[in-house]
C-alpha cells in the first residue's frame, strides 16, 4: 500500500474541493462506457448504450456514475487505514481491471475540469490515491 504523506492527502482533498462535482460524478462513468465499450456488459439493464450520444444522455448511467463517484468522494475524506477497512465489507461482481479503466477516465475528466490547475503534482497525488482505492476494490472481486 502507498503511504500517504500529509501534503499528498491535502492536495487530493483540495483538488476534490475545486472540481465541479455534479459534472464529474456522472461524466467519468459515461466516458468509461464510451472509451472502453466492453465495460458496458455490466450495465445490460441500463437501456440504450449503443452510441456515445445515447450513453451521454442515459439517466440511469448518470445515476450509477454519481453512486460510484460518491464512493470515491468518501475515500477522499477518510484516512488510509479506514479506507482499507471500509472496502473489506463490500463484495463486488465487476472485473477489477475495470476499476483501473474508470480511474483512468476519472483522471482525464479531472484534468479537463481543472485545466492548468491539474499540475503534474496533482496528477501524481491522484494516481497514487486511485491506485490505493482500485487495489482495495479489486480485493473484493469474487
Amino acid at each position: 500500500m502507498v503511504d500517504w504523506i500529509v501534503e499528498k492527502r491535502k492536495l487530493i482533498i483540495e483538488t476534490w474541493g475545486k472540481i465541479k462535482v455534479k459534472v464529474v460524478r456522472p461524466l467519468a462513468l459515461r466516458w468509461c462506457l464510451i472509451v472502453y465499450p466492453w465495460t458496458q456488459r455490466y450495465f445490460g439493464t441500463f437501456g440504450d448504450l449503443n452510441s456515445a450520444a445515447a450513453i451521454m444522455g442515459n439517466k440511469t448511467v448518470a445515476k450509477r456514475g454519481i453512486t460510484v463517484l460518491n464512493g470515491i468522494k468518501r475515500a477522499v475524506y477518510i484516512h488510509q487505514e479506514h479506507l482499507r477497512q471500509a472496502e473489506r465489507s463490500a463484495k463486488l461482481h465487476v472485473d477489477p481491471d475495470n476499476f483501473r479503466l474508470l480511474g483512468d477516465c476519472l483522471t482525464v475528466v479531472l484534468a479537463s475540469q481543472m485545466s492548468r490547475g491539474f499540475t503534474p503534482d496533482v496528477q501524481a497525488a491522484w494516481q497514487k490515491f486511485l491506485t490505493v482505492v482500485i487495489s482495495a476494490l479489486g480485493r473484493q472481486y469474487n
